[in-house]
This record gives structure tokens, C-alpha cells and sequence, in this order.
């Protein structure tokens, strides 16, 4: 039963991580054919691209934290000699990290498109960062609720 708990506690962690490499391989590459594109132009090459590439890496410490969390709880009621909710460890981490990471996998396909639309323009930025700002509060929704329906569903 522990073993799973820490299963669930992986889980949040390591698909957060996943979504956050594909997002991150989403949008590098879109950021370097934007550059590409400016030097070829004989144009500035916007730095500011390096942010679309680096924002799906935010759900990953989404992931550390509920990892942390579904730990804290397996210690917990290990400490007090409880019953241990595997169950609801385990489903925490495996919809909280696939919901983190899908999240994130998406930031990049919109990191993606954002870095091209900016390099070719040079307008947009807030607009764009705004809209990556959306789809990281799915995240943030993720790691908001996982923790309250855990604790509905009987653990500490």
C-alpha cells in the first residue's frame, strides 16, 4: 500500500515533467526558426522568445509540489498508524500530473505560435503572454482541487 502511495507521489512528478518536455519541445523549436527567420531578415532577434520556451517548465513545480503533498500525507499516516489511502495517493497523482501536463504540453503548442507570430511583428507580447497565462491556470486549478477532493475522499 505504501508502495503505491508512492507510485501516486511519482506519478504527480513525473507527468507534469512530461507534459513539460513536450511543451518546452513544442516551443524551441518554433522560437528557433523565428530567430532563423530574423537573422536571415537581417532583423533583431527578440530574446524575449526564450520566455514562450521556458513557460510549460512552471508545471513541472506544480508536479514537485503535489508530489511533496501526497508524501507528506503517506508520512502522516504512517506516523499515526492509519489506514493508508493508496487509492486517492494515486489517483491525486496520476490525474493531478496528467492534468498538469497536458497543461503544459499545450503552453508550448501556444508558446509555439506566439514566438513565430512576435519575431515576425514584434507586437503582441502581453497579448501573448496572457494566453499562456490561461492555460497555465488550468494548472494551477489542477493543484488547487486535487488536494481538497484527496481529503473528501478520507485522507489526512
Amino acid at each position: 500500500m505504501v508502495s503505491l502511495g508512492r507510485l501516486g507521489a511519482a506519478a504527480a512528478v513525473g507527468l507534469a515533467a512530461t507534459g513539460s518536455s513536450l511543451g518546452v519541445g513544442a516551443a524551441g523549436p518554433a522560437a528557433v526558426g523565428a530567430w532563423k527567420k530574423c537573422y536571415a531578415q537581417d532583423k533583431a532577434a527578440p530574446f524575449v522568445l526564450f520566455a514562450f520556451i521556458g513557460a510549460p517548465m512552471s508545471q513541472t513545480i506544480y508536479g514537485m509540489i503535489l508530489m511533496g503533498w501526497i508524501n507528506t500525507a503517506l508520512d502522516a499516516s504512517l506516523a499515526a498508524h492509519q489506514a493508508i489511502n493508496w487509492g486517492g495517493m494515486l489517483g491525486a497523482g496520476i490525474f493531478g500530473g496528467l492534468g498538469m501536463g497536458v497543461s503544459a504540453w499545450y503552453q508550448g503548442v501556444i508558446g509555439a505560435a506566439a514566438a513565430d507570430a512576435m519575431a515576425e511583428t514584434g507586437k503582441g507580447f502581453g497579448n501573448y503572454l496572457m494566453t499562456l497565462g490561461i492555460i497555465e491556470t488550468l494548472a494551477i486549478l489542477v493543484l488547487v482541487f486535487i488536494p481538497p477532493a484527496f481529503r473528501l475522499a478520507g485522507g489526512a
